[in-house]
């Protein structure tokens, strides 16, 4: 079956609307934890519609201490895959940081397949501040946040990736991933240096603005919140 994105026409312009994708959000419940898991998934759901996202599915698990591989347990990642096939799930997103020194993505995407985003909180405020982001200093503070949320990750998406190498022999070895993640580290690092100079450049600048326009009495306000909050009604 193939899809189409849906057309719409707006006056004189078309506009192409992507189908929304499909969701299933994953909690885990912690002793002690300051919120309740039904608030915090509740919010993970709103934040999950503002990018983009229904959710179809949820499901959680009580742990003192995630599992080092597939964060949640064995039998807990499996419910996860069969609600990802049941629902034709595009993206699962967990209510936590999923990854934490090792690439926990290769052990869940063995079950969701992967054509199955697997993403988790902090990765999906970063998506939402992407798409948002309008002003330049904007998107460049978004971009050094994204980068500085992949760097420590780099290792173990390697690691990833030359686990999937196909056979063994000639190319089949981790000291050439190792080769090439020196070579992102430098990338990204030389990424975050050139990002940082930039906004430092846009801060003076700013400076400047804001003193001009305590000197004329002018003010701007700005108004935060998730859509359909009443910011554009207040």
């Amino acid at each position: 079956m193939i899809e189409f994105d849906e057309v719409k026409q707006h006056g004189p312009k078309t506009v192409i609307e992507k189908p929304r994708e499909r969701a299933i959000l994953v909690g885990v419940e912690r002793p002690k934890q300051e919120w309740s898991l039904e608030s915090s998934l509740a919010e993970l759901e709103r934040l999950a519609w503002t990018a983009g996202a229904d959710t179809v599915a949820r499901t959680s698990q009580k742990l003192d201490s995630p599992n080092p591989r597939t964060f949640v347990g064995s039998g807990k990642a499996e419910e996860i895959a069969g609600l990802a096939r049941s629902y034709a799930a595009d993206v699962v997103i967990f209510d936590d940081e999923i990854i934490a020194g090792l690439y926990q993505h290769d052990e869940e995407e063995k079950g969701v397949g992967k054509d199955v985003k697997i993403i988790d909180r902090t990765a999906l405020i970063l998506d939402i501040f992407a798409l948002h982001a309008t002003s330049k200093e904007g998107r460049l503070q978004v971009r050094l946040a994204q980068n500085q949320y992949l760097y420590p990750r780099l290792r173990g998406m390697w690691a990833h990736l030359a686990s999937n190498r196909m056979g063994g022999g000639v190319g089949s070895r981790f000291g050439e991933g190792e080769s090439q993640l020196e070579v992102d580290r430098r990338l990204i690092r030389n990424r975050i240096t050139s990002i940082r100079r930039e906004l430092a450049l846009l801060s003076k600048k700013r400076d400047l603005q804001r003193k001009q326009r305590k000197e004329s009495g002018i003010y701007k306000v700005a108004l935060a919140g998730y859509t359909n909050a009443g910011k554009s009604s207040l």
